[in-house]
C-alpha cells in the first residue's frame, strides 16, 4: 500500500555527507528495508511502506573498509503516517552512521577537528623552522 492509498505510510530518508568528508560523494549509500534494497541515493528518498514494524538499514561501500557509516533503526510505521528519518555519514571511516528523526549530528565530528587541528599545528611548525632557518643563516656572517 502507498501513502495516497487507504492505510499506507511512507518513510521519508534523508541522506547526508559533511562537505569535509567530500570523497563519499564518489559512493552512493546503500539503503535495505527489511532486507530489499530500497534506495542509493544522497538526498531525500521517500519509501512507500504498509503500515507496521519495518527493520531500516543503511551504510556506505567504500574502499578500506568495504563498508562505512553502518546503521540499523526499527522503524514502525502507522496507517497514513510518514516517519521522517535522516542518516548522517560519518566522519572517520571506522564508526557508525547517525541514523534517528532530523536532526542527527556528524558521528566522528569531534575527532576531525582535533585532528585537523594536530595537521595544522605541524605545518605551522615545519613552516615556521624554515623560515626561521633561512632567516638565521642568512643573518650570519663570518
Amino acid at each position: 500500500m502507498y501513502p495516497g492509498q487507504e492505510g499506507g505510510g511512507a518513510i521519508a530518508l534523508t541522506l547526508k555527507y559533511h562537505w569535509l568528508a567530500f570523497m563519499l560523494g564518489l559512493f552512493k549509500p546503500e539503503v535495505t528495508l527489511n532486507g530489499h534494497p530500497v534506495a542509493n541515493a544522497w538526498g531525500r528518498t521517500v519509501i512507500p511502506v504498509p503500515p507496521g514494524q519495518h527493520h531500516l538499514h543503511v551504510h556506505v561501500p567504500y574502499l578500506l573498509p568495504p563498508r562505512i557509516g553502518s546503521a540499523d533503526l526499527p522503524v514502525p510505521v502507522q496507517p497514513g503516517q510518514t516517519v521522517e528519518l535522516e542518516y548522517r555519514a560519518p566522519m572517520v571511516a571506522f564508526m557508525g552512521g547517525a541514523l534517528g528523526a532530523p536532526p542527527q549530528k556528524y558521528p566522528g565530528m569531534i575527532v576531525t577537528i582535533i585532528l585537523s587541528v594536530v595537521a595544522l599545528l605541524l605545518i605551522l611548525c615545519v613552516c615556521g623552522g624554515t623560515v626561521l632557518a633561512a632567516l638565521s643563516s642568512g643573518s650570519t656572517s663570518p
